[in-house]
C-alpha cells in the first residue's frame, strides 16, 4: 500500500478544509459574533497539517484501487474530526460527541441534528452547519480532483469512483480532472440559480444562501425550528421542491442535455423510474391528505415537496408529518429506502439498484417458466454483467445487515419502535428526519452517547456506500499481498 501517498493526499483534504472554514469565519465577521475566532483557529490548525504533510517525501505517486478507497474514508472521518471542533468551542453542541454527530450529518448530507433550538446558535456555526452540506453533497475528494492537478490522473478515478454514490460510475469526459471540474460547474450553476430565485421571492440573502445549501446537497439542515415550514411561503416551498427534484438527478443526465445527446436522454431508464415513483407517491400520499387538509391543493402542497425531499434525502420539511395519516407516514419511509439516482447529491439505495434488481428477478421468474430462455439483464442499453449484479447484491445483504445490527444496538435506549426504526433508517439512507421523537420537528439530542456514535457511524456508511469504510477497517487491507 502506497502509504506516503495517502498521508499527501489527507494532507491536500486539510489543506481545503482549512480554506473551507474562512468561510464560515467571514459570516462570523459580518456579523460581528466573537466565537467566530475558533473558526480561524480551527482553520490554522488544518493548515499545519497540510504544511506537515508535504514534508513527507514522494517516490511512487500512483494509486490504486485500495488506496483508492482508504483515502476516501480517512478523508471524510478526518474532516469530520476536525469540522466537529468549531461547533463545539461555539457552544452550538454541549459535547465533542454531539458536534461530531452534527458535522457527519453535515458532511454525509443527512440532515439528523442533535440541536434542539437552531434559531438560537451563532450566526458563524448555522452557516458551517448547512455549507457541510453542500460541501459532501458532491463529495471534497471530486472537489479536489477538479481543482488540483495530482500525479498519475487515470488513477484518481479508484478515488472518485469510491467517494460518487452509485453501482456504475464512469467518466463524463475523458479526463478524470474534466469531469470532476464539470460536475462542479453544473452543481455550482444550480446552486446560484437556486439562491437568486429564493432571493427574488422575498427570502434574505443568508436564509436563500444556507437553505440552498441544504438543497443542493440534499442535506436538509434547518436553520430555523420548524423547517422550512415556519416560513409559511407557497412559493419558497414550491422552488425548493422542484431544486429537491433536480439535485436528486443523476448529473450525467445534465450533461447530455448540454451536449444534447438525444440518445443518451432517452436511454435513461433511471432518470423516467425516478420520475415515475417520485409521481406515483406524490399522488397516493395527496389523496390519502385530502381528508386531512379539507383541501387537495394544499394536500398536493405538502405531499410534493414531502416526498420530493425524503426521495432524495434532502429532509427539509413543510409541515410535521409525524401527524399525517398512518399510510402517508409509511410511504415516507418506503422511500427513504430508495432513495434518488446514483450520480446525484442524494443518498439511499438508488434507484439504479433498485431497477437492476427489479430486471433481475423478472428475468429469474423467466427462467424459471421457460428454462432455455436466454435473458440478459439490461440498463439504459447496455448489457448488465453478472459482476454488477453480484456487487448489487452483495450490497443489498450489506445495506440489511448494517440497518438490523444498527437497530439493535440503538434500541438499548428504550425508545419506541417507530423512533428507533426510522432513525437507524434516517441515518443510513442519509435522509434526515425520522419518526416519533426524531420526526421533523424532533431531534436526535435524547438518544445516548453509544447510539450518536453507532448513528455517525450509520451516516458515513451510508454516504460512501458501506465498502470503502468496511475495507478501510479490515486489518488485511494493509498487508503488502493484498490487492484490491
Amino acid at each position: 500500500m502506497n502509504k506516503r501517498m495517502i498521508l499527501r493526499v489527507l494532507g491536500i483534504v486539510m489543506g481545503v478544509e482549512a480554506a473551507l472554514l474562512l468561510f464560515p469565519f467571514v459570516v462570523g465577521l459580518i456579523y460581528q459574533e466573537s466565537c467566530t475566532v475558533y473558526f480561524a483557529y480551527t482553520s490554522i490548525f488544518c493548515l499545519a497539517l497540510y504544511l506537515l504533510s508535504l514534508k513527507v517525501p514522494i517516490k511512487n505517486k500512483t494509486i490504486y484501487a485500495k488506496e483508492g478507497l482508504v483515502i476516501v474514508s480517512l478523508a471524510w472521518v478526518f474532516m469530520s474530526l476536525i469540522g466537529a471542533i468549531p461547533l463545539l468551542l461555539t457552544n452550538a453542541t454541549p459535547t465533542y460527541i454531539d458536534a461530531f454527530f452534527e458535522i457527519v450529518s453535515g458532511f454525509t448530507t443527512t440532515g439528523s441534528s442533535v440541536i434542539a433550538d437552531v434559531e438560537s446558535i451563532a450566526r458563524c456555526a448555522t452557516f458551517w452547519r448547512c455549507f457541510s452540506h453542500w460541501i459532501g453533497g458532491m463529495g471534497v475528494l471530486v472537489f479536489i480532483l477538479s481543482i488540483v492537478k495530482m500525479q498519475g490522473n487515470d488513477h484518481n478515478m479508484h478515488i472518485m469512483r469510491a467517494e460518487s454514490p452509485g453501482p456504475m460510475v464512469g467518466k463524463l469526459v475523458p479526463k478524470i480532472r474534466q469531469s470532476a471540474s464539470l460536475l462542479y460547474i453544473i452543481y455550482t450553476f444550480l446552486t446560484i440559480l437556486l439562491i437568486a430565485l429564493l432571493c427574488l421571492a422575498g427570502m434574505p440573502l443568508f436564509d436563500a444562501m444556507c437553505n440552498a445549501f441544504g438543497t443542493a446537497g440534499t442535506g436538509g439542515f434547518a436553520i430555523l425550528n420548524q423547517s422550512i415550514g415556519q416560513y409559511n411561503n407557497v412559493v419558497y416551498e414550491v422552488i425548493i421542491t422542484i431544486f429537491m427534484f433536480l439535485f436528486g438527478v443523476n448529473f450525467n443526465f445534465y450533461f447530455y442535455i448540454l451536449m444534447w445527446d438525444k440518445k443518451a436522454l432517452f436511454a435513461s431508464e433511471e432518470v423516467k423510474a425516478y420520475v415515475g415513483i417520485t409521481l406515483t407517491f406524490i399522488i397516493l400520499i395527496t389523496l390519502n391528505l385530502w381528508p386531512f387538509y379539507g383541501n387537495i391543493l394544499t394536500a398536493l402542497r405538502h405531499s410534493s415537496f414531502q416526498v420530493s425531499s425524503i426521495i432524495t434525502t434532502t429532509g427539509f420539511s413543510s409541515y410535521d408529518f409525524n401527524l399525517w395519516p398512518q399510510f402517508s407516514k409509511t410511504l415516507l419511509l418506503v422511500l427513504m429506502f430508495i432513495g434518488a439516482c446514483a450520480g446525484s447529491t442524494g443518498g439511499g439505495v438508488k434507484v439504479s439498484r433498485w431497477v437492476i434488481m427489479f430486471k433481475k428477478f423478472k428475468n429469474t421468474i423467466k427462467k424459471t417458466l421457460h428454462d432455455r430462455s436466454v435473458n440478459v439483464v439490461t440498463f439504459e442499453g447496455k448489457a448488465v454483467s453478472d459482476e454488477v449484479i453480484s456487487q448489487i447484491f452483495v450490497f443489498f445483504m450489506a445495506y440489511i445487515s448494517i440497518f438490523f445490527l444498527g437497530l439493535i444496538i440503538v434500541s438499548l435506549d428504550g425508545f419506541d419502535f417507530e423512533s428507533t426504526f426510522s432513525a437507524v433508517a434516517t441515518c443510513l439512507g442519509n435522509v434526515g428526519p425520522g419518526l416519533g421523537i426524531a420526526g421533523p420537528l424532533g431531534n436526535f439530542a435524547s438518544f445516548s452517547n453509544l447510539s450518536k456514535i453507532i448513528l455517525s457511524l450509520c451516516m458515513l456508511l451510508g454516504r460512501l456506500e458501506i465498502f470503502p469504510l468496511l475495507i478501510t477497517m479490515l486489518p488485511q487491507t494493509y498487508r503488502r499481498n493484498t490487492h484490491l
